[in-house]
């Protein structure tokens, strides 16, 4: 499903060039639960956005599905990102100008879904993940935990092909972080394709796969 080849990513530093990424090459099948683990800095998030098409800045080879996205550019890259992924962030990037409901339509928004089944299904999400009085509400209102959980509940609310998740549990308390691994675990036999970056052990005996990473090389 997704191949990658020699992936780079550096940076210039006066006479130096730092590398972020170095070589990777990582073949992800569909249906596997991947868990990315590594120490701070070794280049788990940075691997998660190029995969996720929100970093451009990179050499090498990247195969999804039958697209080359190496050869596309950022347009096509984009419709490709919004069809098949859903992306949870570490900082939750949610849209601030927009309510939790307003937040939650947005993938929705980018599928050929009629606005009354939209509305029906993010009130279906809001009701799942416990956030009906939470609806009306601005990111700049809600806790880290909560925004996280909406940062989640945005992810996967369109049955993406692939979900990315980066320190997906981060913020929450100990039972609302098993929830979501356990959301995960069953979107994962329900055929959706997992890649993780996370830094608990627990969280990584979900996946059925285990990369690690360290100063930008993948450890075989």
């Amino acid at each position: 499903m997704i191949s990658l080849r020699n992936i780079e990513k550096s940076y210039q530093q006066g006479p130096d060039r730092f590398f972020v990424l170095r070589r990777v090459n990582l073949d992800i099948q569909e249906g596997d639960f991947v868990a990315v683990m590594g120490p701070s800095g070794a280049g788990k998030s940075t691997l998660l956005h190029v995969l996720g098409m929100h970093d451009t800045a990179w050499t090498g080879e990247y195969q999804f599905l039958d697209h080359r996205i190496d050869k596309l550019d950022r347009k096509h890259r984009m419709e490709i990102y919004k069809k098949y992924f859903g992306f949870v962030f570490q900082s939750y990037h949610l849209l601030d100008d927009l309510t939790v409901a307003e937040n939650l339509d947005v993938p929705l928004s980018y599928r050929d879904i009629k606005k009354s089944e939209r509305q029906a299904i993010v009130a279906d999400t809001l009701d799942r993940f416990q956030m009906v009085g939470k609806k009306d509400l601005f990111p700049s209102q809600l806790s880290g935990g909560q925004q996280q959980l909406v940062g989640v509940a945005r992810a996967v609310i369109a049955n993406p092909k692939v979900i990315l998740a980066d320190e997906p549990t981060g913020n929450l308390h100990s039972s609302q972080g098993t929830e979501i691994m356990e959301m995960f675990k069953k979107l994962n036999e329900q055929g959706a394709t997992i890649v993780m970056v996370t830094h608990s052990e627990t969280n990584a005996t979900y996946a059925n796969r285990i990369i690690r990473i360290v100063d930008g090389w993948i450890e075989q």
